[in-house]
């Protein structure tokens, strides 16, 4: 091996062990404590990402969007809610008030140790919580919703099944089960309410222009139909919408193609982005699946 080549292969292991991934255990305003991981690649420069229904830190796609990061040498963190995944606290339906408030536990530890938030992404629900997250508190300029449901009435007889509303007044609550018919969780009145009252067209009208947000949608997404997608589009005042065609809820089988998107974004400069939609990259093959529909800034 050439005296050169040795040099390279040090390089990148120098690199590659500058890069840690940290267990981070943070409190909540419930007391209960979140586990998170950081990426640290030595810049405080921060994105936060947020999985989704009944997910977990560990899943895709948050996986992938922190690892795409961490090669651009951006730091992230992800971590669980109350109730899934490592976190303490009992699962709950519905929650997204309480999971805005996890996300703003997380964001204050993270500055509370110098470190610039710079972008907050969520997928599924953890879509809907960061944008929920951006019209009340208004202090992160870059949000990222993936696969989020605009319409919170819908996508629940899916779940729960046929009269829902009437057994849950009967009963009090509702027990869901897996396919085997195991139990999973319960749904109370309270819970069902808590989504039903969490109105995310106000939420929308509530983001500030100097706030961008992005929507990226998979066009064969059976859990939350694409069309919901250009609703966002439609009441957020600074924003863009990519669909990728043939991706369903989880972006399965188009992870490169959803993180590339999702860091072109983040990087692109304001100040010199047009009204085109277009997200420019420099890897052109994983945008060949993807739809952009005009911005509305």
């Amino acid at each position: 091996m050439s005296e050169t080549r040795r040099n390279l292969s040090s390089d990148e292991q120098i690199e590659k062990s500058e890069i840690q991934h940290q267990r981070v255990v943070i409190e909540n305003s419930h007391g209960e404590k979140l586990v998170g991981v950081l990426h640290d690649t030595g810049s405080t420069e921060t994105v936060v990402i947020c999985h989704g229904f009944r997910s977990s830190k560990n899943r895709i796609p948050m996986l992938t969007i922190a690892s795409f990061f961490e090669r651009a040498m951006i730091s992230s963190f992800r971590f669980d809610f109350a109730g899934n995944g490592e976190s303490q606290g009992s699962f709950q339906y519905g929650n997204y008030r309480r999971e805005l408030e996890d996300l703003r536990s997380v964001l204050q530890h993270l500055r509370g140790v110098n470190r610039v938030i710079s972008a907050i992404i969520g997928h599924s629900k953890g879509g809907n919580v960061v944008l929920l997250y951006a019209a009340k508190y208004n202090d992160v300029q870059t949000v990222v919703n993936i696969s989020g449901r605009f319409f919170l009435d819908r996508g629940i007889e899916f779940r729960l099944g046929k009269d829902y509303f009437k057994r849950i007044k009967d009963n009090g609550f509702i027990d869901v089960g897996n396919r085997k018919g195991k139990f999973e969780y319960r749904v109370t009145e309270e819970s069902l309410m808590d989504r039903l009252t969490t109105n995310a067209h106000e939420a929308c009208l509530s983001i500030r222009e100097n706030c961008r947000v992005l929507t990226v949608h998979g066009s064969n997404d059976r859990i939350v139909h694409v069309t919901e997608a250009s609703e966002f589009a439609k009441q957020i005042k600074n924003h863009k919408l990519y669909v990728i065609e043939g991706a369903d809820h989880e972006f399965t089988s188009h992870q490169h193609q959803l993180a590339s998107i999702v860091l072109s974004f983040f990087k692109l400069d304001p100040k010199k982005d047009d009204d085109s939609g277009d997200i420019s990259t420099s890897n052109q093959d994983s945008m060949r699946s993807v739809v952009p529909i005009t911005s509305r800034i």
